[in-house]
């Protein structure tokens, strides 16, 4: 559209398993609606998402109880979604 007019724009986004443990701490209905799409497309593989919150989320959190908690349900939720 506009040839070089853009050449020092640099997009940045988050990687699908980075984006959803961005939502796990609001873990409101449309965050639980996006974790589960991503899931269901095939974006998130749950086992990496858990060994990731595991690995490099949990270590950071305060109230990990809750945070585990999370988890657990969205790991159920994405097992449903997926037929697994």
């Amino acid at each position: 559209m506009f040839p070089g007019a853009y050449a020092r724009l640099r997009l940045y986004a988050f990687e699908a398993h980075d984006l959803a443990l961005s939502k796990l701490t609001r873990n409101s209905e449309r965050d639980r609606d996006d974790v589960k799409y991503l899931a269901e497309t095939g974006y998130v593989d749950l086992e990496v998402l858990q060994q990731r919150y595991e690995k490099e989320l949990r270590p950071y959190l305060v109230n990990v109880e809750r945070h585990d908690l999370t988890m657990r349900l969205w790991a159920e939720m994405i097992q449903e979604a997926r037929g697994t």
